[in-house]
């Protein structure tokens, strides 16, 4: 693997409590929550060299299929990415896991097949220049696979993620922002979507702010515009 050097400190991101919090809550959301289900769906039928951004305790590891490569697993928590080390020894795919921050990856440009965001963009601090990087690190044509919470379509849960997001909801979880637009900021950054679906986690029972999400496909265009 050929990293580019971006000149970033090895922890940009430092969030120790909420790190333990989510490896623990992690878990129990694969296990009991159906989450395990949504990462095999998200995942199947990559292939080549994929990028993972933000991969946190490294949960999606055991889901990539046998045609992927070589994934380069991005996590800039230190915690996290300890967690996410020792998972990609038991993968069954090549895995590098390496810090790094969304908004300046530290590889080549156009170096991957595909690239996956799994309940990470909630989280980085420059949305656009994130995804800017993204479209940036995939050849054309390159997929972007996306898992992500997002802006509720109904009124009153709009109205509350919006106000998690300006008080204490990404002080206590990592810097999530729960209202944003995962789809538009996708579109906006000059992907094209291809087939999403939006989903609530969990399924039943009550929602929070975190629970409207989105999975899906889109694609970096193979024509500069």
């Amino acid at each position: 693997m050929q990293l580019r050097n971006r000149k970033l400190p090895r922890d940009a991101v430092r969030h120790p409590v909420f790190a333990r919090y989510y490896a623990r809550m992690s878990v129990t959301a694969d296990l009991k929550g159906g989450v395990a289900a949504y990462r095999q769906e998200l995942l199947a039928e990559l292939s080549g060299r994929v990028i993972e951004i933000g991969a946190g305790n490294g949960l999606n590891f055991a889901h990539y299929p046998g045609a992927v490569s070589e994934v380069v697993a991005l996590e800039p928590e230190r915690s996290l990415r300890q967690l996410a080390a020792r998972a990609g020894l038991r993968a069954e795919v090549p895995v590098d896991v390496v810090p790094g921050a969304a908004e300046a990856l530290p590889v080549k440009s156009e170096a991957f097949d595909a690239a996956v965001a799994s309940l990470v963009l909630c989280t980085v601090r420059d949305l656009p220049k994130a995804l800017a990087e993204i479209r940036r690190v995939l050849r054309p044509g390159g997929e972007l696979r996306f898992f992500e919470h997002g802006l509720a379509s109904g009124r009153a849960l709009a109205a509350a993620q919006r106000t998690a997001d300006r008080t204490v909801w990404p002080l206590l979880f990592g810097g999530c922002h729960t209202a944003r637009d995962p789809l538009a900021a996708i579109e906006a950054a000059g992907f094209e979507l291809g087939t999403y679906r939006r989903l609530r986690i969990p399924e039943k029972g009550m929602q929070s702010p975190s629970s409207p999400c989105v999975l899906g496909v889109a694609r970096k265009p193979f024509t500069v515009e």
